[in-house]
């Protein structure tokens, strides 16, 4: 039997979206914005990943100064096919790819100061109130803004709390693979973190700050092991009722809807790094940015 119509263009959009995602970190290894071995460790460390998805030869092949010539020598001497992919190698296999890559691979250096940090928690929590309080007293650090097919609320601005955009433009955006992640959230809107910036901030050594959903959040993770991940938690579980129905943004179905699926994401805290109650929005601001140091400063001491 042959797919249906809708399930073969939903390939063929998802397909090319993977071919330019991979198009993009071969680029940023050959403009050496990206090392090869954090390409390999990415895709070891995630089977979902875009990178686990690269071929081994695709991957020297982007490493300045290697031509194909050159490539086909290397994969025999290193026992790999032409047609492996990283993430289908054998323990010995990834030994000595790891090997001549750090032997051969030009060294990537970050600045020690750059971090990306995940914030995100269940429906009216507060995430873009101290996103927002960050924002504007912690100029250090980026705040990513991200895209939604939303209606802006009152007193959102285009730009700078999100960028509003319709489902033609989202749709584009996912096939280009301009976006870090992306997710239905409430079984409605379309949510994602534009990939650009943040790579750009990160190889700058700037600080950035995502604050988006669970689903994201995960989604980050596969794609970035490094980062750190934030659940930010209400004080008690009245507390969010109150909150969500005092903003009076939606409708009372809505509203159901959102307690609904915040009962589901409070059951997610465990698979994040660190946990912080919002019970005073500057406290809480305050914690996540400490938080962000703690990480930066374990780092420098495991390089000692």
């Amino acid at each position: 039997m042959n797919p249906p119509e809708v399930d073969r263009v939903a390939a063929s959009r998802a397909a090319v979206a993977a071919r330019r995602a991979r198009a993009a970190v071969k680029r940023a290894v050959s403009e050496r914005r990206l090392s090869a071995v954090s390409v390999l460790d990415t895709a070891l460390s995630s089977s979902e990943s875009i990178e686990a998805s690269l071929r081994v030869r695709d991957l020297l092949m982007s490493i300045p100064g290697l031509g194909p010539v050159r490539v086909d020598r290397i994969m025999e001497r290193l026992e790999i096919a032409p047609s492996k992919r990283l993430s289908g190698l054998g323990v010995h296999q990834q030994q000595r790819l790891r090997e001549f890559l750090a032997k051969r691979a030009p060294v990537v250096e970050r600045p020690e100061q750059s971090r990306l940090v995940v914030l995100a928690g269940p429906t009216a929590v507060g995430k873009g109130t101290v996103s927002g309080y960050i924002r504007e007293n912690y100029p250090e650090v980026l705040l990513s803004v991200s895209a939604t097919t939303r209606a802006p609320r009152p007193g959102e601005i285009d730009g700078v709390s999100y960028y509003f955009i319709d489902d033609a433009e989202f749709d584009r955006m996912v096939e280009a693979g301009e976006f870090l992640e992306w997710a239905v959230v409430h079984n409605k809107s379309r949510y994602g973190t534009p990939r650009g910036p943040i790579e750009e901030a990160l190889a700058a050594g700037t600080s950035v700050l995502l604050e988006i959903d669970i689903q994201g959040a995960r989604q980050v993770k596969g794609t970035m092991p490094e980062a750190t991940l934030v659940f930010l938690l209400p004080p008690t579980w009245d507390e969010l009722v109150r909150r969500l129905i005092g903003r009076g943004t939606e409708t009372l179905e809505e509203q159901e809807r959102r307690l609904t699926t915040a009962r589901v994401e409070l059951a997610a805290q465990d698979e994040f790094d660190h946990r912080v109650v919002n019970r005073d929005v500057e406290a809480a601001a305050a914690e996540v940015v400490e938080l962000m140091q703690i990480q930066k400063a374990t780092d420098l001491r495991s390089k000692e």
